[in-house]
């Protein structure tokens, strides 16, 4: 009967959240930690659920209160939760010769927002490959840079550490204030955002294009192009980065950066960061002013692209929500991109999403209230954050009270896992309405 009742949309929310809780128990041993105390349970549910969501958010310093053991569960549930825990099962299921079954198809095509099922099993191989690709070449890159300060081993270590934490868009760093003290490196900054654009930029994009330019077309089939979900994904994340930069770059900070060189590279890498959902920082989110937070607010809540390791109502998503717009003041019947219909369900969904997001930020900000004893801009920005699964914050994560870390732990799940997708779970199997009624008519706007 349990497992009549399990849906894909509820057994991907069942084992994020069994995956979490096996995180938390692992943080809590006292091997985690460097002192050889056990952490409290609140805070290593905390953490571990940051890493699985590919936040970032931390109450400890990552670098200094955990040990070798405890950074390495961080990073292990840093790559789970990047990839899905599905594209695991996945890969040991194929390695095993086992063929894998329609339900599992569809759970796995559900957490990566992958191609239809018949092409899940190829899909996977690829975007598994693509993945060790990029995390294999940022990791030998960063290596090679951080030798020229730390021992071989240790930079090795961080090049791993980094890379696959940039690619999987979850932001944690060992250097207690994150990439600050590389702001001026064109390396650092290079290298990592590369990392973040490949991983957040989804999958089936990655799928898509490897298809593009190496899949073998059969003579019957027409020329392969790139499809409209590509095309809006490849024109909204650009857009937004761009956006994002020259607002950060004109809004100021506390902190002097008197160069050209220091702004452009700050203000780019920050954009980078918040629109890809990472949370990496090259300057203190506190020192910056409000059209600063404003900028990063927005390219927060706005996040990645589906089917990536990062969060927010993703770019597809907003991009249909202002063509929608565009549509409904040209008076026009449908929606129309790239030449393609866009089907009033998608529309729907898409208004549903970035909707059931507000109201669950503005629940948030007002529990927060409550609780927290800070600014209003600063809960704000520190929920857009946990939705968002993003990780940057201003400075108050380590003093949260219990509620507001419980708060901001459901919060980073339904970001992980999405809006929808929560919504789904509990209403259970999709039902068709049995009776057509008339349609009514409401005044609206």
């Amino acid at each position: 009967m349990f497992y009549s009742t399990m849906t894909p949309h509820r057994f991907l929310l069942l084992g994020f959240i069994i995956i979490v809780v096996i995180g938390s128990f692992l943080l809590t041993l006292p091997i985690a930690s460097t002192s050889g105390n056990s952490q409290s349970f609140i805070d290593a549910l905390f953490v571990a659920t940051s890493a699985v969501s590919t936040t970032g958010l931390t109450v400890v310093d990552l670098g200094s209160f955990y040990s070798l053991f405890g950074q390495i569960v961080i990073l292990v549930l840093i790559q789970i939760g990047g990839l899905g825990y599905m594209i695991f099962i996945v890969m040991i299921v194929l390695q095993l010769g086992v063929k894998l079954s329609l339900g599992g198809k569809l759970i796995l095509e559900e957490s990566m927002s992958s191609p239809p099922y018949e092409e899940v099993s190829h899909f996977s191989k690829v975007i598994i490959f693509i993945t060790f690709l990029f995390e294999f070449l940022g990791a030998a890159v960063l290596s090679l840079y951080w030798m020229r300060e730390f021992p071989v081993s240790h930079a090795i270590y961080l090049g791993i550490f980094h890379s696959v934490s940039a690619f999987c868009t979850a932001g944690f760093s060992l250097f207690s204030d994150n990439l600050s003290a590389y702001r001026d490196s064109i390396v650092i900054n290079a290298i990592i955002g590369i990392l973040c654009i490949g991983g957040s930029v989804g999958f089936f994009v990655l799928y898509d294009v490897y298809k593009f330019f190496l899949g073998k077309a059969r003579e019957d089939e027409t020329p392969r192009r790139l499809l409209v979900h590509t095309k809006l994904v490849l024109i909204m994340l650009p857009a937004l980065i761009i956006i994002g930069a020259l607002l950060m770059y004109v809004s100021g900070w506390d902190t002097p950066l008197p160069s050209f060189k220091d702004r452009f590279l700050t203000s780019t890498f920050q954009a980078i960061s918040a629109s890809t959902t990472t949370g990496f920082n090259t300057l203190d989110t506190g020192t910056v002013k409000t059209l600063g937070l404003a900028a990063m607010i927005m390219l927060m809540y706005i996040g990645a692209s589906p089917g990536g390791t990062g969060g927010g109502v993703k770019t597809t998503t907003f991009g249909l929500l202002i063509s929608s717009i565009i549509s409904v003041i040209s008076m026009k019947d449908e929606l129309i991109l790239f030449n393609r219909r866009i089907s009033p369900r998608t529309k729907d969904k898409a208004f549903a999403i970035c909707t059931i997001a507000v109201l669950l930020i503005t629940l948030d900000v007002l529990i927060l209230s409550v609780t927290e004893k800070a600014s209003f801009m600063e809960i704000v920005f520190e929920t857009v954050s946990a939705f968002g699964t993003v990780g940057l914050s201003t400075g108050i994560t380590p003093t949260l009270s219990v509620t507001g870390k419980i708060v901001l732990v459901i919060t980073m799940l339904i970001g992980r896992v999405g809006p929808l997708a929560i919504g789904f779970s509990i209403r259970g199997k999709y039902k068709l309405v049995p009776i057509k009624y008339p349609e009514g008519g409401i005044l609206v706007g």
